[in-house]
């Protein structure tokens, strides 16, 4: 763990023990065993029962649960995959513990920030706004993220409107569906940090966590927007692929419209019959070709008049 000295202001790293008075410590627990989660926060922390099995499951939604000498968060980071992965904060008046299973970058960069300035670790309130803040920043990376894909997406089917892109716009829905459903309930943890008398933070910190909560309001916004877009343009992608669909049908229509009095004419000129009166004519060929392509072409005028391609 990382213990602050308050009266010299210095960082160290030690075995995990009870901090004393004038110490502020973090734990962090990157993908511990259940007995090692049970001994940090059950044997050496004395906290309580429902707290140590909360996180060793990892599988609770974003909360916040209040016991006696300290305070359950579960807050979610989101990977490279856009995937939850849940952090169990434990807080008390001067320890921080964080559990969490799969590798976090942040955690590490934040972890050596705090050894370098000691300031980063001298109260339990401005660990818990850092690593909180990290998370909503990591939003703010997925929500860019989104946008790009989603406007590559949008000039894709403008390109071609014919192009595969569905399974991609109901996966990305659903990827953006649980993350909104993860940050909403995030956002009401913040504001009871940040509106309530929250224990384990100093007063002026407070506004920290209102500009944590003003950030993570955008990126709620912003996913509703990018579903609605998404919805969007898979209603798009179906009108334009319905208006080519008419163009092609009306196309062909005006083709096979032109053709039939001339498959008409050449139907009757091609009876055997002995008695056609046109049979005799020395150049009656040659009429029946300016008559189908006179015929051709006033049809073509006429639709072409009528607006009809």
């Amino acid at each position: 763990m990382l213990i602050y000295e308050s009266t010299k202001a210095t960082v160290h790293e030690e075995e995990v023990r009870i901090p004393a008075p004038n110490e502020v410590v973090w734990v962090r627990m990157e993908n511990p065993s259940p007995d090692e989660v049970k001994h940090v926060l059950g044997d050496v922390f004395k906290c309580h029962p429902l707290l140590v099995e909360d996180a060793i499951k990892l599988n609770q939604r974003p909360k916040m649960d209040t016991y006696k000498d300290h305070i359950f968060l579960t807050f979610f980071a989101v990977s490279e995959g856009l995937e939850p992965q849940e952090i169990a904060i434990v807080i008390g008046s001067n320890f921080v513990i964080t559990v969490y299973k799969d590798k976090l970058p942040f955690m590490d960069q934040l972890y050596l920030t705090c050894q370098e300035v000691p300031e980063r670790i001298s109260h339990p309130g401005v660990i818990l706004h850092a690593i909180l803040d990290r998370c909503v920043d990591d939003y703010t990376v997925i929500v860019e993220h989104l946008d790009n894909r989603l406007d590559h997406m949008e000039q894709s089917v403008y390109h071609n409107p014919a192009i595969r892109i569905a399974q991609d716009i109901f996966q990305l829905k659903r990827i953006m569906h649980q993350l909104r459903r993860v940050i909403v309930d995030e956002r009401i943890t913040l504001a009871a940090i940040a509106h309530h008398s929250f224990p384990y933070t100093r007063e002026e910190d407070d506004v920290y966590f209102l500009d944590i909560m003003d950030h993570i309001s955008r990126v709620v916004d912003s996913l509703d927007i990018f579903r609605e877009s998404l919805t969007g343009l898979l209603e798009l992608q179906m009108s334009m692929k319905s208006d080519r669909m008419n163009e092609i049908m009306k196309t062909l229509t005006v083709f096979s419209t032109i053709f039939l009095p001339l498959t008409f004419i050449v139907g009757v000129y091609g009876m055997n019959f002995k008695n056609i009166p046109e049979l005799g004519w020395d150049y009656g060929y040659l009429y029946v070709w300016i008559l189908m392509i006179g015929i051709g072409f006033l049809m073509w005028y006429f639709f072409k008049r009528k607006h009809w391609f």
